[in-house]
């Protein structure tokens, strides 16, 4: 689960106005139940629903778009990509990208990524993705920000068969969920498997994580699975502890 800020969020009247309406309109999108695929209603009709100018309702439309949860079609309109999803049937829970988190609270994301590149998997990672010894492995590590504050140091794994196109984007700007989803056949994040434990961080981590105090990190480690129900994605996540808050849901 992202992390949650008990304070230095803005408001929502600090915010652009396209960024409130983006906000409101996904809000309203999965409030609905809204499946990868599903149709938007005429930007014509949006705009006058939200009671913002064309303009306005398109800037909003680009910004859910350049996360990953919209897409336009020439002559067609727009179109979910990125919709919650009900859970399927392998233990975990439904997945919330760090995007998607950061647009619901307003919040501004920036990533810088520190290392990203294609090379084989150790037997360790095979066994967990499911994919042969030595078979290609997209690996990254990144610092993740929310409003200009370093919130989480990211290493994630990805089968490189499942999307090629992985090894040659650049992600300081793009999304991985939102490249994964846009792959032949596309790669749709179900449910993940995730654990999670505090401890000290170690010095590499002090410095990326900018702590220069007694604060502690809390270490997650998720697997995510793709909408068949096979590996798509192992991530190990290191959070300032002061910038992190775990929920879950306890069910029979």
């Amino acid at each position: 689960m992202p992390p949650s800020f008990p304070q230095g969020l803005l408001s929502d009247d600090a915010l652009p106005r396209y960024v409130q309406v983006a906000s409101q309109l996904w809000s309203d999108i999965t409030a609905r139940g809204a499946k990868p695929g599903d149709r938007l209603p005429s930007e014509r009709s949006l705009a006058m629903r939200y009671a913002v100018s064309r303009d306005t309702l398109r800037a909003a439309l680009n910004e859910l778009a350049s996360r990953g949860l919209l897409e336009s079609a020439a002559a067609r309109g727009w179109f979910v990509t990125g919709a919650e999803q009900a859970p399927t049937p392998t233990g975990g829970h439904t997945v919330e990208g760090f995007a998607d988190y950061a647009l619901k609270h307003g919040l501004a994301t920036r990533s810088r990524v520190l290392e990203s590149g294609a090379r084989p998997a150790t037997v360790k990672e095979a066994e967990t993705l499911r994919i042969g010894p030595g078979a290609a492995l997209f690996e990254m590590r990144r610092l993740r920000f929310l409003d200009g504050l370093v919130v989480v140091l990211e290493h994630n794994r990805v089968p490189l068969a499942l999307c090629p196109a992985l090894a040659g984007t650049d992600f300081t700007a793009a999304s991985l969920y939102a490249t994964l989803r846009g792959a032949d056949p596309a790669q749709f994040p179900r449910v993940a498997d995730y654990s999670v434990e505090a401890r000290q961080p170690r010095a590499h981590e002090r410095d990326l994580l900018e702590i220069d105090d007694g604060t502690p990190v809390l270490v997650a480690e998720q697997l995510t699975f793709n909408q068949d129900g096979r590996p798509l994605e192992l991530t190990i996540q290191v959070y300032r502890g002061d910038r992190y808050r775990f929920r879950a849901s306890i069910t029979d």
